[in-house]
């Protein structure tokens, strides 16, 4: 995986992303043709305006110095004046109206994209990433990049159209004068882009940077007890600022750098205004211009640098949104699950017989976790998995759900590869039971009902009696009804467990995997967890994950894993027998038991 770090450092590739984001607005093409019309209309309008004064000026001059001002040709002129600037902001109204409709769309179009993706991404990718980092790229850099798409669409498009506008009207009133103007237009360009292109790393670390502290945050906010009991508290909060103060670097470096475009420009601006002042006094003296011509021009100069400036403060929101971009894309592009097989079927009554032949699997190429295993497990049977940390026990469950896929050897289930299986079909058929319950925030109901939402009120009654969670629901003030936050607020660590259990127990699944489903369960309560889990084992087979042997003395089959083999199996009282790997896992931990 690629570190932030490394992805902020790598330049975007501009026009392949400006050409992804226009593409993602091809669906409001007709919208965007009539904002373009109302641009040019409204530039239109707004261009006369100065050339309209300007003649204004004139006639109040020419009549001063002959037999009187014409008020009926004035009073006109500035009439026209006054109607035509108010047809230009009706015109930015309405533009503005539908720049709003195209880009919240657009918006809503990459946060579905986002979404869907979500669903697609294998396992991998989340767990080599940090999660706030993923949230960070699908809500924060998805903001930043339509908000400024609606920026460059309410202003810069104006802008720019007025820019040529501008310049067109100059070439009219003094070709001598324009020339002036426009002889400074490189220097703007060639500033304006050697900013921007040492701005654009700077944006990228800074969305980067974003996406660390989001990360920080979000885990601080989910492990905030174990940080409290651990006295962490000041770690955490150092590391934080850590985090805070790389993005308050990136971000000042950032916009330090983008800043400089403006006051670059307002600089060959002031130039250009002496240059013009001085100029077009001596063509005023000699004729060949007017007052009103050398008024109307000077406008023409102030939007000229008024425009061209909006374009140079808006180059900074582009480099960052171009960063946010870039990561939204590289989030999209991720290498997602390999497709299901065409044409495959969904098992029929699944016995649950299971075996792995010569199973391989590596998280990286020099980093092998599980060689060549070989077990098999018979419908029924209970099959605890012991071993240390890093065994392969929870890599070996994966493997079985295809959230990753062996790289040598195959998995069957009752005889048929499961890689030729549907996922969705697979999974069905297997029963999950975790270590950290999930609950999502919704009705007790609703959640046991997760993986059968068609289930009616008595058969969710039924599988929370069989869970023995039906009692400790019913105590509460509006029993199944009763709202839950995401992290199962209200309820202890035993009665998620068994609501988690119940969850199991309503999908009726051939295969059940419990990932130490009673390691974070209170004593009390882990004697309904485990009059639950052995109910809930009967006529299916089961895998036990458990770092506590005492849970999985009566399992048919305990497996053994050391360093992805398997160093044992067989029945608890045949490996104590054997005085091996099992043996002394035991002793350590009655051990351990002993001194507590």
């Amino acid at each position: 995986m690629s570190s932030p770090q490394a992805t902020a450092e790598r330049p975007a590739d501009f026009r392949t992303t400006v050409m992804r984001i226009l593409a993602g607005l091809y669906p409001d093409r007709f919208r965007i043709s009539a904002v373009l019309a109302l641009a040019v209309l409204g530039g239109g309008l707004m261009l006369a305006a100065p050339a309209l004064l300007g003649r204004a000026t004139d006639t109040v001059v020419s009549g001063v110095r002959t037999d009187g001002v014409d008020f009926t040709v004035l009073w006109r002129i500035l009439a026209l004046t006054a109607l035509l600037t108010v047809a230009a902001w009706g015109c930015q109204v309405v533009q503005g109206r539908l720049i709003a409709d195209v880009v919240q769309k657009l918006a809503f179009r990459m946060r579905e994209q986002a979404g869907a993706k979500l669903s697609r991404l294998s396992l991998r990718y989340f767990d080599t990433r940090p999660r706030g980092e993923v949230l960070s790229r699908a809500t924060n850099d998805i903001d930043n990049l339509t908000q400024t798409v609606q920026q460059v669409f309410a202003r810069m498009l104006s802008a720019l159209l007025l820019i040529v506008g501008t310049l067109l009207m100059m070439l009219w009133i003094s070709p001598l004068l324009t020339t002036v103007i426009v002889v400074t237009a490189p220097a703007a360009v060639w500033a304006t882009r050697a900013i921007a292109k040492r701005a654009q790393p700077q944006f990228a670390r800074q969305w980067a940077a974003t996406g660390r502290l989001s990360g920080h945050i979000e885990e601080m906010y989910t492990g905030h007890e174990l940080v409290t009991t651990f006295n962490r508290r000041a770690e955490a909060a150092q590391l934080f600022a850590e985090h805070n103060d790389d993005l308050r670097a990136a971000a000042v470096q950032a916009q330090l750098i983008s800043g400089l475009i403006a006051p670059a420009l307002t600089l060959l601006a002031n130039i250009n205004h002496v240059f013009v002042a001085v100029i077009g006094g001596l063509r005023v003296a000699s004729g060949a211009l007017s007052i009103g011509d050398i008024q109307a021009f000077i406008q023409y100069v102030l939007q000229f640098s008024q425009h061209s400036g909006s374009v140079a403060s808006l180059t900074g929101q582009i480099q960052s949104a171009t960063a946010s971009a870039e990561r939204v894309f590289e989030f999209l592009d991720a290498k997602e699950e390999e497709p299901d097989p065409t044409g495959s079927r969904p098992p029929v009554h699944v016995k649950g017989r299971v075996t792995f032949e010569g199973v391989s699997f590596r998280y990286r190429e020099d980093q092998p976790l599980i060689e060549d295993l070989s077990l098999a497990v018979e419908p029924g049977q209970t099959v605890a998995l012991v071993g240390p940390t890093g065994a392969g026990k929870t890599t070996l469950v994966n493997l079985l759900l295809r959230f990753y896929e062996p790289a040598c050897g195959r998995i069957t289930v009752d005889g048929v590869d499961t890689s030729l299986l549907a996922r969705a079909d697979l999974r069905a058929e297997i029963g999950l039971v975790l270590q950290d319950t999930w609950l999502f925030g919704g009705t007790i109901a609703d959640n046991i009902a997760y993986g059968r939402p068609d289930a009616t009120r008595e058969q969710i009654a039924a599988a929370a009696r069989a869970a023995h969670a039906d009692r400790f629901i019913r105590t509460l003030p509006d029993g199944y009804d009763t709202l839950l936050d995401e992290e199962g607020g209200g309820l202890s660590a035993g009665e998620r467990q068994l609501v988690t259990i119940a969850r199991a127990y309503l999908t009726e699944p051939s295969i059940l995997i419990l990932d130490e489903a009673t390691s974070s369960v209170d004593s009390r309560t882990e004697m309904l967890v485990q009059q639950a889990t052995a109910s809930l084992r009967q006529g299916r087979t089961s895998f036990v994950i458990a770092h506590r042997l005492s849970t999985i003395r009566d399992a048919d089959v305990i497996v053994v894993m050391e360093d992805g083999q398997v160093a044992e199996q067989g029945s608890h009282h045949d490996l104590l027998a054997a005085d091996g790997t099992y043996t002394r896992l035991y002793a350590a931990q009655l051990a351990g038991s002993a001194v507590a």
